[in-house]
C-alpha cells in the first residue's frame, strides 16, 4: 500500500512495484496527486486501484486497512510546499505529524495483530513481548525530505548532519521523523525512514508545486524565460524519479535499514543558475526574479549516500544530463501535465 500514490514520486513507486509482480493499492487525497498519474495501471496485473481519502482521518485509514493484511506500506502523503507552510502551518503539521501517526498506529495494529497481540491489551511489556513479534509485516518505509538539515557550507551532507529546520514543513518532517523511529524503537516495527534529496523526473509538476527542474523545462519548451528565484547560487543535489523509487524499495525490504534514516542523492550538486542554463536549450534567457522564502533556503544541497550504499548497495544510476532529457521528452509528449 502506497499513500500519496498518485503523487509524483509515489506512481513511480507503485509503477515499480507493480512490475516486479506486486499488487499495489495507491492512497491519495489528491491534494497534490493526480488520477491521471495513474491512469496507465488501469487492467495491470495487480493493480488494486487508488483509495481517495485523508490519511488524518483514523476511519479512512482503518478502512484502508481492512483491505490488506499489507506485507509493505509505503507512507508517501505528505504536504510538499514550503511557503504554504509559512503562510498557513496548521494544514502542513497536520498532514505530517498526525497522518503519520494514524498510519503508523494503523501498521501498529496489524503487526500485533499477526503476532496475536493487541493494542488495547494494556501494558505493553517489551522483554516479554517483543520475541513474541516474529510476522515482520508490515515493513514500512516512511518518506522525509532534505530540508531538515542546518547549513553544511561546502561538506556533503550525511544523516548525522545537525538538524535546523527553517520552515515549518521541515519541521513537522522531523516530527514525523521521529515519530517513526519511536515505532521501531517502542515496538520493534521494521521501519525505515527515506530521505531523498531533491528528486526530478517525468510526473513532476511544473507549476508552482512541481520542481525547479520540470518548471525550467516547460517554460524552455514553450520559449518564456527561466526565472531563477535569489541569486541562484544556491547548489541542489537531482536525484531522476526511478533512482529514487529503486532506493525507497530496497530501503524497505533490508533488515538493516530497520530503525535507520537514510540519505539518497546522487553526490553531485548544481548551482541553480547553472542548472537553468542548461535547460535553456533555446536560447531562452535566463531572469533572476526575488525569492519567496529566502528565510527557508539551505544554499548547498549535497548527498552523502554513503550509508545508503553500505547497507542497501544502492547508488544513483541515472545522470542528470540523462534525466534532464528524459524529462524533456515527457513534458514535450504530455502537455496534460504542464
Amino acid at each position: 500500500m502506497v499513500t500519496g500514490g498518485a503523487g509524483f514520486i509515489g506512481r513511480w513507486l507503485v509503477e515499480k512495484l507493480l512490475a516486479r509482480g506486486d499488487a499495489v493499492l495507491a492512497v491519495d487525497d489528491l491534494s497534490n496527486g493526480r488520477r491521471e498519474n495513474v491512469r496507465d495501471f488501469e487492467g495491470k496485473p495487480g493493480w488494486l486501484g487508488l483509495l481517495v481519502g485523508d490519511v488524518k482521518d483514523g476511519v479512512f485509514v482503518n478502512q484502508v486497512f481492512e483491505r490488506g493484511p499489507w506485507d509493505a506500506v509505503f507512507h508517501l502523503a505528505a504536504s510538499i510546499n514550503v511557503q504554504s507552510s509559512i503562510d498557513k502551518p496548521e494544514p502542513t503539521f497536520r498532514n505530517e505529524a498526525e497522518g503519520t501517526f494514524r498510519v503508523l498506529e494503523a501498521c501498529r495494529r496489524q503487526y500485533f495483530a499477526a503476532n496475536g497481540l493487541t493494542v488495547d491489551a494494556g501494558h505493553f511489556d517489551y522483554d516479554a513481548d517483543v520475541p513474541r513479534l516474529v510476522q515482520r509485516a508490515p515493513r514500512v518505509a516512511v518518506m522525509s525530505t532534505c530540508m531538515v538539515y542546518d547549513l553544511a557550507g561546502g561538506n556533503a551532507i550525511a544523516e548525522s548532519h545537525p538538524y535546523r529546520p527553517a520552515s515549518p514543513y521541515a519541521a513537522a518532517k522531523i516530527g514525523a521523523d521521529m515519530l517513526a523511529i519511536s515505532y521501531h524503537k517502542s515496538y520493534a516495527m521494521p521501519v525505515t525512514v527515506v530521505r531523498p534529496f531533491n528528486t526530478y523526473g517525468p510526473f513532476q509538476k511544473s507549476n508552482s508545486e512541481g520542481g525547479v527542474v520540470s518548471i525550467f523545462l516547460k517554460r524552455d519548451i514553450a520559449g518564456e524565460a527561466l526565472r531563477v528565484k535569489g541569486s541562484g547560487q544556491q547548489t541542489r543535489d537531482l536525484l531522476y524519479v526511478e533512482d529514487c523509487a529503486d532506493f525507497i524499495v530496497r530501503a524497505m525490504e533490508s533488515g538493516s535499514a530497520e530503525g535507520e534514516i537514510i540519505n539518497a542523492g546522487t553526490g553531485r550538486d548544481v548551482r541553480i543558475v547553472d542548472l537553468a542554463a542548461m535547460c535553456s536549450s533555446q536560447g531562452n534567457r535566463v531572469e533572476h526574479v526575488p525569492h519567496d522564502h529566502p528565510q527557508a533556503e539551505i544554499m548547498k544541497l549535497l548527498c552523502d549516500s554513503s550509508k545508503a550504499k553500505r547497507l542497501l548497495d544502492w547508488q544513483a544510476e541515472v545522470s542528470l544530463e540523462e534525466g534532464l532529457q528524459r524529462t524533456r521528452r515527457w513534458l514535450e509528449e504530455n502537455r496534460w501535465a504542464w
